[in-house]
């Protein structure tokens, strides 16, 4: 295995970034959700335009999307109130900064309660931020907030060969020392699960980890996991594909760690289906496959099997 990609060389591969207005999110939408307690939530997600995160993590493509610099003060808030003026009423609200909510240098306490007097009527409020940065302004944050707190932490995988190659730079342990505090201060948490994760290639062994490291996510008490297939495309991740060091994930290795997930019924488990047409080489099966993982991520219960030609030997209307 190679041991070369830290922060410098990752860095080194990079294309060149997205320009991007800093009053602007670059992003947002209108989606839906299960809610813990049951019932479908409607989510407005907004992609806020924010400094690059710190933690230069091998897999990630997020980058593309940031600033070189800290936004202006006062930028965040007013990308939020952008997207809001666009979208609908919804339950749930998630601000993603492609990076850490929590990191000072990306979005100041300072701007917290003014942040927070535009969440007023949303019933939970989701952020993305690293283990190791969950502190005290993840508690400060939420005592703001008459909304419920979730955090969302990339967990990754628990592979002990792979996850100190991530350049993530962090352990299993931080992961569950940050979802303990969380959980004592009564804030809700989400990890991300990667499908594929680099370095390890051979299919049923990506998907044994990818379904052990959930497996953990939920034991360290987490409420929800999202599974996200790798992809290639940032550099790095190219460099490793050549090398032998990683392979994408197919779409049947997404159900099957997904179908495998909801047995466990321990939390919530969701697929990303975005921008997921890398995963499939069949035009005649695709839709209907991915359309069918989405109301899984709805449902949360395994549907019938989408048979097509490309898995089953024959072709069959779709």
């Amino acid at each position: 295995m190679h041991d070369g990609y830290n922060s410098y060389t990752i860095t080194e591969l990079r294309s060149e970034k997205n320009r991007l207005n800093p009053f602007i999110p670059y992003h947002f939408l209108h989606e839906e959700e299960p809610g813990l307690s049951g019932g479908i939530e409607t989510v407005n997600t907004i992609f806020l335009t924010s400094k690059e995160c710190a933690f230069k993590c091998l897999m990630c493509d997020l980058w593309k999307n940031t600033l070189d610099a800290p936004a202006p003060f006062g930028a965040i808030v007013k990308q939020i109130e952008y997207a809001l003026e666009r979208l609908p009423q919804a339950d749930v609200i998630k601000l993603y900064n492609n990076g850490n909510f929590f990191d000072t240098k990306a979005i100041s306490p300072e701007e917290y309660p003014a942040i927070v007097k535009l969440l007023k009527g949303y019933k939970r409020v989701v952020v993305e931020n690293h283990p190791k940065l969950c502190n005290k302004h993840c508690i400060e944050f939420n005592d703001l907030l008459d909304e419920r707190l979730e955090v969302a932490m990339g967990l990754e995988t628990i592979h002990p060969g792979v996850l100190p190659r991530l350049n993530k730079q962090l352990t299993t342990e931080d992961f569950r020392q940050a979802t303990m505090f969380l959980n004592q201060h009564d804030i809700d948490v989400r990890a991300f699960v990667l499908l594929n994760a680099p370095y390890i290639t051979q299919p049923q062994e990506s998907i044994a980890w990818t379904f052990k490291s959930i497996q953990f996510a939920f034991e360290c008490g987490v409420a929800r996991c999202s599974v996200i297939p790798v992809r290639p495309g940032n550099g790095v991740m190219d460099v490793l594909w050549q090398e032998g060091n990683y392979a994408p994930p197919s779409l049947a290795m997404l159900e099957e760690v997904f179908e495998k997930a909801l047995l466990l019924k321990q939390g919530q488990v969701f697929v990303d289906t975005w921008d997921i047409g890398f995963l499939s080489q069949c035009p005649l099966c695709f839709e209907a496959r991915k359309k069918r993982l989405e109301k899984m991520n709805l449902t949360q219960t395994i549907l019938p099997q989408i048979e097509c030609g490309c898995t089953t030997g024959y072709v069959e209307s779709i």
